[in-house]
């Protein structure tokens, strides 16, 4: 996983619950509390999800809770100052969902060694989307919580429901 997911972790942690406890989560994880991340650097995956699980225990929050401030964070704080430009011409819920694949495909092309998840779409209505979730990383909760924090970004109700291994179903206000 690219160092600028745990970046964005860090962020989160620092801003809403100071330094101390993210150096107290890196020692839970195995790391030492001085640990630093690029956001360039290639970070194995058993790390970052060892970090995700320390966030989890040590500030007592359940492994949803966690997903769903990680989403939102990434949404409404880091994205936007990080990757501004993918935020033009999208002016609702909906338009940021169905760029997503588009997004990740653009701002890795030239970045080596990057695979984010990918994703397809399919309409179940006007008003319902499916979105399968492609990665080998299994980490469909947390693309969960990055779709509610998309609906609280542009304050739109969403209803988002996971419905299988590697599909959410988004249900719009009509």
């Amino acid at each position: 996983m690219k160092g600028v997911i745990v970046d964005a972790i860090k962020d989160l942690v620092v801003d809403n619950f100071g330094l101390e406890k993210w150096m107290d989560i890196l020692e839970n994880a195995g790391l030492s509390r001085t640990t630093t991340f690029s956001v360039r650097d290639d970070v194995p995956d058993e790390a970052v999800l060892k970090v995700m699980e320390s966030i989890s225990e040590t500030l007592n929050l359940s492994p949803e809770e966690v997903a769903d401030a990680f989403g939102e964070y990434w949404v409404s704080v880091y994205m936007p100052k990080v990757y501004k430009p993918y935020y033009r011409g999208i002016h609702s819920a909906k338009e940021l969902l169905l760029k997503m694949d588009n997004i990740h495909r653009k701002a890795t092309a030239n970045i080596s060694n990057a695979h984010p998840p990918r994703f397809e779409y399919r309409w179940e209505g006007s008003n319902v989307l499916i979105m399968k979730y492609k990665s080998p990383r299994k980490l469909v909760e947390v693309f969960i919580g990055l779709a509610k924090g998309v609906g609280k970004f542009f304050k739109t109700p969403l209803e988002v429901e996971r419905i299988s291994e590697d599909e959410v179903r988004i249900k719009f206000p009509e």
